[in-house]
């Protein structure tokens, strides 16, 4: 597995920058190299630290809280297994991170998830103006309501919600997708746009809804 560093990494000046401060915490570094060593309480520590984190970006990537916690679950058992891996070479945080992405992706291909094809994300669109997939969607920008947002992101169909999560909420650039889901860069680009454009869709008739009933 190789260490990375994340498309937007926090300020270091910021109080909310968890991967910077991580990295740096001698407390942090201590434990990880004692449960290299198979100290069990080092270990409990550590995912004491990372397991609210790591829940949020399975339930994020399969919006199913059995299912997010059994990821969960599986992600700390292959940082037990691998821990020894880890070479210091970016934060830990991040590290486990994309331990925790591969342990999500091998579940969903397990049960085959579908994914769609450059062709077929497009089939239909000719009478739709042109634009760049994976371009910044104007229509979603602004400010929308929290919830109804994530509820949108949980209705998409599986292959587009991975690949929006993986691209706009945990900041992975489209080649990097690519690689990590086994598909093109353009595949990575269309689904993103369909996703956004399905997103567009759901706050939509979300609104709809909510006006019907006021």
């Amino acid at each position: 597995m190789t260490d990375r560093v994340p498309k937007e990494a926090p300020n270091e000046d910021s109080k909310e920058a968890p991967r910077q401060v991580t990295e740096r915490d001698p407390n942090e570094a201590q434990l990880i190299e004692r449960a290299k060593l198979g100290d069990a309480q080092a270990f409990q520590a550590l995912y004491d630290k990372h397991k609210r984190r790591v829940y949020s970006l399975c339930l994020r990537m399969t919006a199913n809280t059995a299912e997010a916690e059994d990821l969960t679950q599986e992600a700390f058992l292959q940082l037990y297994r691998k821990i020894g891996t880890f070479r210091g070479e970016s934060a830990f945080s991040t590290w486990l991170h994309r331990l925790s992405v591969n342990v999500v992706l091998m579940q969903l291909r397990k049960k085959s998830l579908p994914v769609v094809s450059l062709e077929e994300t497009t089939q239909g669109e000719e009478d739709t103006p042109k634009k760049d997939f994976g371009a910044e969607d104007l229509a979603l920008a602004g400010s929308i309501d929290r919830l109804q947002l994530q509820k949108a992101v949980e209705d998409l169909p599986p292959g587009y919600r991975m690949i929006f999560v993986l691209h706009d909420i945990e900041g992975y650039e489209h080649n990097e997708i690519a690689t990590i889901v086994g598909c093109s860069i353009g595949n990575s680009k269309s689904q993103l746009h369909k996703a956004r454009m399905k997103l567009r869709d759901l706050l939509k008739m979300n609104r709809a809804e909510k006006a019907e009933k006021s």
